[in-house]
Formats: C-alpha cells, sequence, structure tokens
C-alpha cells in the first residue's frame, strides 16, 4: 500500500505518557505524520520491557541456551575435556557465573534503552523525564524533580497512555529483594540460587523456572494447575512438562501457595494443603497489574476496568475520543509486539492515516521456554469446543532431518486449516527458535491462504521449517482452486 502524504490545517500535537514498546513506535509514527510530539517517561525509554523485563529475560534465556548446548554437545560428538594427572581426560563442568550474567543483562537492557532514546531524539521526539499524570483531556503534568517540587506541563490534541504494568504482589507472600523475589529483582543476584521455587506455572514463571534448571539450580514449580501453562495448547504444555521433569525439576501440580517466609537463610513455601516446600529463593510469578492507578485516568473520563487495565478497542482508542492507550495497561494483549502495533495504530487512527483495525485471532506470540512454543490464530481447543469449524494436523519435529542432524529430540509442528476450503487459521509450532518458524504460518493466517497454498512455497532442504510444508502437504484438499 503506498504511502499517503498528510496535510493539516495547523500542526497536530501528540503526547505520550510511557515510553516502553507502545509509547515509543507511537512517537516515531506521530513524527512520520508531521506532529509535534512530546513523551513522558519515567524509567527511560524502552519501559520495563527492555529495562526490566523482556531484553533481560530472553537474554538470561540465551545464556541458559547456551549452557545446554554445552552440555549437550557430546550427543553429537563434540566432546569437552581437560587432561588431569598423568595426561587422563577430565571432563569438565559448565560454570554460570551469575553475577557476570546478570551484569551484560543489565547493560544490554540499558544500551537498548539508549539507542531507542537516540531513535527518538533524531525523529525530533521532545523527551521529559518524570512522572506524569493526566491533568484534563488534552493536557499531561509532569513531576520532573525527585521530591515532586518541579513540574511541567505538556498540552496536545492527542494524547497516547502507555504506562505498562507491574509484578502482582500477594500480601503473604511480599517480595523482599533477597529471598523472596519479582521477576524485576532478579538481576541482582551475585550466585546462583541453590535451589529456586517458582510459584506460578504461566508463561513468566515456566520461562524462569526453565532457565534457572538450565543454568544448574534446583528448581522447583508451583502450579495451581494440573498442568504447566494453562490456557496454552495441552500438546505444546505437555512436551515442555516432560522436558522439565526430565531435566530434575520438581513440578508440584494442583499446587497452590498460601504464604512465603524469608527464613534468614532460605524461604519456607506453605502450601494450601499444608505441605512445606523449602528452598534458597522464591520468584513469585504470580501476574502483573496496570500502571494505572493515580495518573487521573477517571477523571478524565477514561474508562476502565475493574482490575484497573484500560477499555480500548481495535484502534487503540479509548471512551475519551482524542485519548488513545497502548501496551499491558489495557485490556488487549498483553505482548511487547501487540503494543508497537497499537502504538503506530493510535496515531495512524488519530492523524487520519490509514488503518487496519487490531485482530486478537492474528496475533503470533511465542513463550521463550527450551523448546520455545509458538502460537498464532485459532487453536485446538476452539476446534473441540466448537467455536470454530476445523482440522488439525500434527507431525513430530524429530522425524524432520535437519531436526536429526541437530539432535532435537522434541517438538512438533502443528498447523490448524478450516474445514473445506483448507484456509490456514492457526497453528502451533514447539521447538528451537518457534519464534523464528512461526512466521510463515501468521503470514498464512493474515493473508488467509489455504494449506495448498502454503505447501507450494519453497523450503529450504534440509531446513527445520520443512516440517510446516510436510504438515500442509498432509493436509491437501482436493478441491482447491488450481492456478491459471
Amino acid at each position: 500500500m503506498e504511502s499517503m502524504s498528510l496535510s493539516f490545517e495547523r500542526t497536530q500535537s501528540v503526547a505520550i505518557l510511557g515510553g516502553g514498546p507502545g509509547g515509543y513506535e507511537a512517537a516515531l509514527a506521530a513524527t512520520q505524520l508531521g506532529a509535534e510530539v512530546t513523551l513522558v517517561e519515567r524509567a527511560g525509554v524502552g519501559g520495563s520491557a527492555v529495562i526490566t523485563d523482556v531484553v533481560p529475560s530472553k537474554s538470561l534465556i540465551a545464556t541458559a541456551d547456551a549452557a545446554v548446548a554445552i552440555a549437550q554437545a557430546s550427543d553429537l560428538g563434540v566432546q569437552l575435556f581437560a587432561k588431569g594427572k598423568e595426561g587422563k581426560p577430565l571432563k569438565p563442568e559448565v560454570a554460570i557465573n551469575l553475577a557476570a550474567v546478570n551484569h551484560r543483562l543489565l547493560s544490554l537492557a540499558r544500551q537498548q534503552s539508549d539507542d531507542m532514546r537516540a531513535a527518538l531524539i533524531d525523529a525530533g521526539v521532545r523527551i521529559i523525564s518524570g512522572h506524569g499524570r493526566l491533568e484534563s483531556r488534552n493536557a499531561i503534568v509532569v513531576s520532573t524533580a525527585s521530591d515532586g517540587t518541579d513540574f511541567d506541563r505538556v498540552e496536545a490534541d492527542t494524547l497516547v497512555v502507555s504506562v505498562g504494568a507491574a509484578p502482582r504482589e500477594l500480601p503473604s507472600a511480599q517480595p523482599d529483594g533477597e529471598r523472596i523475589l519479582t521477576w524485576t529483582q532478579l538481576y541482582d543476584m551475585k550466585r546462583l540460587p541453590e535451589h529456586l521455587i517458582v510459584v506460578g506455572s504461566g508463561v513468566t514463571g515456566a520461562e524462569f523456572a526453565g532457565a534457572y534448571m538450565n543454568l544448574g539450580s534446583e528448581v522447583t514449580l508451583v502450579s495451581s494447575r494440573d498442568q504447566v501453562l494453562p490456557g496454552e495448547d495441552k500438546d505444546a504444555a505437555a512436551v515442555l512438562e516432560k522436558v522439565f521433569k526430565r531435566g530434575g525439576m520438581h513440578v508440584l501440580s494442583k499446587s497452590r501457595a498460601e504464604k512465603v517466609v524469608n527464613t534468614g537463610d532460605g524461604v519456607e513455601v506453605t502450601l494450601t494443603d499444608g505441605r512445606v516446600v523449602s528452598g534458597s529463593h522464591c520468584l513469585m510469578a504470580v501476574g502483573s497489574i496496570p500502571n494505572t492507578a493515580g495518573i487521573g485516568l477517571e477523571d478524565a473520563g477514561v474508562q476502565m476496568t475493574d482490575s484497573g487495565h484500560i477499555q480500548v478497542n481495535r484502534v487503540a482508542r479509548t471512551s475519551v475520543p482524542n485519548i488513545y492507550a497502548a501496551g499491558d495497561c489495557t485490556t488487549f494483549v498483553p505482548l511487547a509486539s501487540v503494543a508497537s502495533m497499537q502504538g503506530r495504530t493510535a496515531v495512524f487512527h488519530a492523524l487520519g492515516d490509514v488503518v487496519i483495525p487490531l485482530e486478537r485471532r492474528r496475533i503470533a506470540s511465542n513463550i521463550f521456554t527450551a523448546p520455545e512454543i509458538a502460537t498464532v490464530g485459532w487453536q485446538e481447543a476452539d476446534i473441540e469446543a466448537g467455536r470454530m469449524s476445523g482440522t488439525v494436523h500434527k507431525l513430530p519435529l524429530s522425524s524432520n532431518p535437519r531436526a536429526k542432524m541437530m539432535g532435537i529430540k522434541d517438538g512438533f509442528v502443528k498447523i490448524i486449516a478450516r474445514t473445506g476450503s483448507g484456509t490456514v487459521i492457526g497453528g502451533v509450532i514447539v521447538g528451537p527458535r518457534a519464534s523464528e518458524m512461526i512466521y510463515p504460518i501468521a503470514i498464512a493466517v493474515e493473508r488467509r491462504l489455504s494449506v495448498d497454498q502454503l505447501s507450494r512455497v519453497f523450503a529450504v532442504y534440509p531446513s527445520l521449517s520443512g516440517m510446516i510444508t510436510d504438515v500442509a502437504n498432509a493436509m491437501h484438499t482436493t478441491n482447491s482452486p488450481r492456478e491459471n
């Protein structure tokens, strides 16, 4: 689609509260359309996603993956050894310097934040550091001093709120930054925890539990459901739980933490059934809450949910016509990629550019465990529940020639297609770099391609992506339209 050249009777102004992925992309998009843009950010450009969440956590997981690759290299005939007495080989252990790892993670995060800040300045965005709140439907007031004495005021035609979310805390398990931790506090640890107890088996809990297990910690995962990753594809969750248990993780299913106590030299987690689990540290991964309290949203007339999330429609617009919102503070899907798209969509809509409303069923997501789990579109559970008519086909990754070469044993590719037409409506990939492999299936869902159209795209041989072709071929529909 060709870009539009927009003209206004006067220059439009946009003020953005929060510089995470949503606010960052909104700012860039607004400058592209010729608006005057001001961004207010208290922690740093990139927000928690870059500084304390996505960037450092995925960097930690990459380190854990490297440790596993070294440990499993012997399966591919690569053997590491050191010479001991009389020249006899010794098998060295993989050692993790957690202080050095965490220093690198936080440095990467700060570097990414600095790069994003530089990009905004180059684009002409005015950046104000401080705590902002809505003064009215067209103004943000910013406290720019730590004691709250200095203020700045920004008026704008359009406001975009992208304030993100913070870890949820339980009264009976208050994080102390030493033994009882949220995921933002993990990077202060100097040594690998001897025994990490992870409370919560959702995406965050599963990612950190798998990462620390692969780094060498003993890990206990407390899951309130009968399987890890509740709400995700059941086959994918089953594969991951098998991998966790094979790696030595203690998975406590149908268990709920009642309280967590710092004993001084460790932690005790008391479960609702009376059992007590002891460890060296505890990670609380029990969800997040939006950072929307006390920033003037209600006074401005913005409709909120009981949980504090901002109600938005598919173009990220709130109940107030000139106020938009993006990211984890909204009622939409809490993903950094979605926040970015919401930010751009909001500005495009506000400034009169072409807008394609966001569709939940076309969003690709990934869980950065080992193996990774990537999904897009309708899922098998939707077919089983009768919410959509479709067929499902799955092939194990272990049957793929490239997977055999790489020593990959776990994972699969699953495609969901509409009954009759064979249109691809969803998919699941479990395996290394599933986050990269899901892209062609996401394109098929977005462009409404059939399994036959997907199968006619040449895949490199041998390649892991060739599994997508294999699954699509197996779903061939004889009544598909022919090309002229």
